[in-house]
């Protein structure tokens, strides 16, 4: 008979090691959300041998599902060895030996579950486990120890507010309580279909770490962050999320917060560990039969660095029944310790902060040995860490692995002499239990973090790579630090022989950036100093907090009105850890990078290291924006130079060009035209094409227009300027190009027509339309120049009459392509017929729209067109 199940969950694992831990929390996550708490232990204990047989020893994919009913909760752990056998107790079969390796998962089936089995198909094995739900009994489940008033949470008010805020399927908010209002600020219609990210202040730090998308798929989760208020602040929050669904099968999550302060409402009670370890022995005592550090971590431990951390800090806390303690980890030199967990400290102050080993002021002298520090008011500089935070007496530890320092474990208390030598070996006791375990959990965060930050250098190396333009080069370096490596940050440029200049600031809340410009304008910018490596700068934060207190008090004194200064909300954005690290590109320091923290953090070494990466590929980005910008503004200016300013007015004949040059930048050279006087009632025109483009082509383009104006203007013809043009050409000799050339004469006429006399060498033949709609080649085609040195050209002469127009252009128009097409000569032919009774202006401009339509691509090589027309004779009335 096929069972009802009233729920079911699976997920697939890969055979490596930590897919057990993955197991194990998808099944703990699983019952929890089902509400099935009395059975979870268990479930997990089995889930994990079974899970292990499977993926270490069968070395295959593994399926885990789980089932549930109203009686009980079904769970199967499906491999793809169905060959495997199973170890069976018969009479000529030795037991299994609880110390065995394998074999055990079924042994703990029998010992735990209410019913579990084994079944095979051809292509896989199956162990399932049942495990019973009792019928709850009514009355306490859990109670805690008696308080007295004094030792009870504190809530900030009266009144303890719990939001209730309900997200849908996408993560986006779908219910607001009045808690929820009263508490962050804002109206439920404000929120309502917002995501919650836009809200929330998660922490993250590159490749580590739970995202909060991640923390909103798990069935259900507990931890604190931030929630920013209405008034820009961000309040610490403690969370529990609990994920469900509707009748129609919609998933959504249910978040219960309050204030960081008052997590007791909400937080869990940590699992007691297998064993009672029970009151701590008086000293001395004798005999005792288990230490409380037996179950120092308790079980299970924490699968992330930081948990881990977190956990052995409250621990060593409690059992030692200290005020605060904190846990340092060692750089991978051991020269200096870097806070990393803290309880019953201002942790926020101390996070990431470093202190170095051996020398130098600050120094931690007792790390590698066991200490105990009766009265630190009478030795302050003992543990630097403790200074000025009330602490009268610590005892502190070195966490070591194979005799090398990775670490220190301190307890401290408010009062004097509270520790001795006793504390201080049960504290090293624990130490080296969790040491190895602390190292591990450290490495596995060190590659994941390097493999973040080599996923995210190569993600850099590709934005900056994309763009050669200056600002969206600076924008794409903030973009990239904020908030992935700072909270905020200033990018600095730097011209030869110049201060560096602000060109660049980017802050997590936007509402910020404004205040933060204003005052990094208003305080002198950091040295440039080209040594490697970030440099703290605490000018920033000195600013901030000395501009908001002068305010302060002129407010309270009442007179003089306070001048413009950032808020305290910015004084504290700006009151952290502020680095900055050189922009070096090619030898030369051509900008800084400025990242900050927000009040009191500090910036652990590994993103220091991680930033300074970025900042040597975001110097040479921009400093190749630099470049090409200056190369592209040369390009422009020598481009315009190689151009007449402007056309000369021709009396009685319409003169209009339209140019275009080609590719990014318009790289000089390719294309020309001029028109200009030669003496009075004559004007001489070109039109031209060098072979090319770059220095070489600019040259000749130079030489060609002003060769020109000064051999027609000493009174040449056209042959002879053309054949002179010629020569100096070839005279370049190895920089010289073949030019294409259209050079004609124009001379109008008292009768109203205008005489042109044209030569054409190698150029595409000038078209005259007539006003009843016939075009014609004006000239025949003659040889160009810069190849041949005799050429013998002669001139052809055309009158143009009233209405018609004579049209030159490049080849970069005839040769317009679209695929296997060209535009052609004919195809301008048909163009131009179109253009009857149109002026000049509108002829070129008809002419240029045919040609852009002809083709979806950019154009690929430059194009000039030049239209002449003789007014058509208006008769008198």
């Amino acid at each position: 008979m096929t069972s009802q199940w009233a729920a079911r969950a699976a997920a697939t694992f890969e055979p490596v090691g930590r897919s057990v831990a993955s197991a194990r929390a998808f099944v703990r996550d699983t019952l929890q959300g089902w509400g099935s708490t009395e059975i979870t232990d268990d479930a997990v204990v089995l889930t994990s041998e079974l899970v292990t047989n499977a993926v270490v020893h069968a070395g295959t994919a593994v399926e885990v599902r789980c089932l549930r009913t109203d009686a009980g909760v079904r769970v199967e752990v499906s491999d793809r060895y169905p060959e495997r056998e199973l170890p069976l107790d018969t009479a000529d079969h030795v037991p299994s030996s609880p110390e065995r390796e394998g074999g055990r998962g079924l042994m703990l089936c029998a010992a735990l579950a209410s019913r579990w089995g084994v079944e095979y198909t051809p292509t896989a094995k199956q162990v399932w486990f049942q495990l019973d739900i009792e019928e709850p009994v009514a009355g306490t489940r859990a109670a805690g120890p008696i308080l007295a008033v004094d030792d009870l949470p504190l809530a900030l008010e009266s009144k303890v507010r719990v939001a209730v805020v309900q997200l849908d399927r996408g993560g986006c908010v779908s219910r607001w309580s009045d808690d929820a209002r009263d508490l962050f600020g804002y109206d439920a219609e404000k929120v309502l279909g917002k995501p919650l990210g836009e809200l929330a202040a998660w922490p993250h730090t590159p490749g580590t770490g739970t995202g909060l998308v991640e923390a909103l798929r798990h069935s259900r989760w507990e931890g604190s962050y931030g929630i920013r208020g209405a008034d820009g602040r961000v309040i610490p929050v403690y969370a529990s999320h609990l994920r469900l669904r509707d009748s129609a099968g919609d998933p959504s999550t249910v978040c219960l917060l309050v204030r960081d302060q008052e997590r007791a409402v909400l937080q869990t009670p940590l699992r007691p560990a297998p064993q009672d370890p029970g009151a701590i022995p008086a000293q001395g005592e004798a005999g005792r039969a288990a230490d409380p550090f037996e179950a120092f971590i308790g079980f299970p431990a924490p699968d992330d660095l930081d948990g881990l951390l977190q956990r052995t800090v409250e621990r060593a806390r409690d059992i030692l029944d200290g005020d605060s303690a904190y846990l340092l980890l060692a750089t991978d030199d051991e020269t200096e310790l870097e806070v990393r967990a803290s309880t019953g400290l201002p942790s926020a102050q101390q996070r990431f902060a470093r202190v170095p080993v051996e020398t130098g002021t600050g120094r931690y002298g007792s790390a590698r040995m066991p200490a105990v520090h009766e009265d630190l008011a009478a030795d302050p500089g003992a543990v630097p860490l403790l200074s000025s935070t009330g602490m009268r007496s610590a005892v502190t530890v070195p966490l070591k692995v194979e005799g090398r320092l990775t670490g220190s474990l301190g307890v401290a208390s408010e009062s004097p002499g509270r520790y001795t030598n006793e504390e201080a070996l049960r504290l090293q006791f624990a130490a080296d239990r969790i040491a190895l375990a602390v190292e591990s959990a450290r490495l596995g965060e060190l590659e994941r973090l390097r493999r973040g930050s080599l996923s995210f250098l190569v993600e850099a190396s590709d934005l900056l790579a994309g763009t050669l333009d200056r600002d969206q080069t600076l924008a794409l370096m903030a973009q990239m630090t904020v908030p992935t490596l700072a909270s905020w940050c200033a990018v600095y440029t730097l011209a030869e022989g110049a201060d560096p200049e602000l060109s660049y600031v980017l802050h997590e809340d936007e509402d910020r950036i404004d205040d933060l410009r204003a005052l990094l304008s208003r305080i002198a910018p950091p040295e440039p100093v080209p040594s490697p490596g970030a440099r703290v700068w605490t000018t920033p934060a000195d600013a901030a907090h000395a501009s908001v207190l002068r305010t302060s008090f002129r407010s309270l004194s009442l007179s003089g009105v306070p001048e413009a200064v950032p808020s305290l909300a910015t004084a504290s954005a700006v009151g952290g850890e502020t680095v900055v690290l050189p922009l070096v590109a090619r030898n030369r320091v051509i900008g800084l990078l400025v990242l900050g923290k927000p009040s009191d953090e500090h910036f652990r070494q590994e993103i220091l290291e991680l930033a300074e990466d970025m900042s040597r590929r975001a110097a040479l980005a921009l400093d190749n924006a630099r470049l090409y910008s200056e190369r592209t503004a040369i390009s422009q200016s020598l481009q315009r130079s190689l151009l007449p300013p402007g056309l000369p007015e021709v009396p009685g004949v319409e003169v209009d060009v339209i140019y275009r040059a080609a590719g990014e930048g318009n790289e000089v050279g390719g294309d020309f035209y001029d028109l200009f006087p030669i003496r009075d009632g004559a004007y001489g025109f070109a039109i031209g094409d060098v072979c090319g483009t770059g220095p070489e082509a600019a040259a000749v383009t130079g030489l060609a227009r002003h060769a020109l104006r000064l051999l027609a203007r000493e009174g040449f013809g056209g042959p002879a300027v053309l054949e002179r043009l010629n020569s100096a050409i070839l005279d370049e000799g190895a920089r010289s190009r073949f030019l294409t050339l259209l050079y004609g004469e124009l001379w109008p006429q008292r009768d109203g027509s205008a005489v042109v006399k044209v030569v054409c060498a190698g150029h595409p033949l000038p078209l005259r339309l007539r006003p009843d709609g016939s075009v014609a080649p004006a000239a025949e085609p003659q040889p160009l120049l810069g190849v041949m040195e005799d050429l013998e050209l002669y001139e052809e002469r055309i009158t143009l009459d009233p209405g018609d127009v004579l049209l030159c252009v490049t080849d970069g128009v005839t040769e317009r392509r679209e695929g296997t097409r060209m535009l052609g000569d004919e195809g301008l032919v048909d163009v131009l017929s179109t253009c009857t009774g149109l002026t000049a202006g509108a002829v070129a401009a008809r002419v240029m729209r045919a040609v852009e339509r002809f083709a979806a691509e950019p154009a690929s090589d430059d194009m000039a067109i030049l239209a002449m027309r003789v007014p058509a004779q208006r008769t008198s009335s």
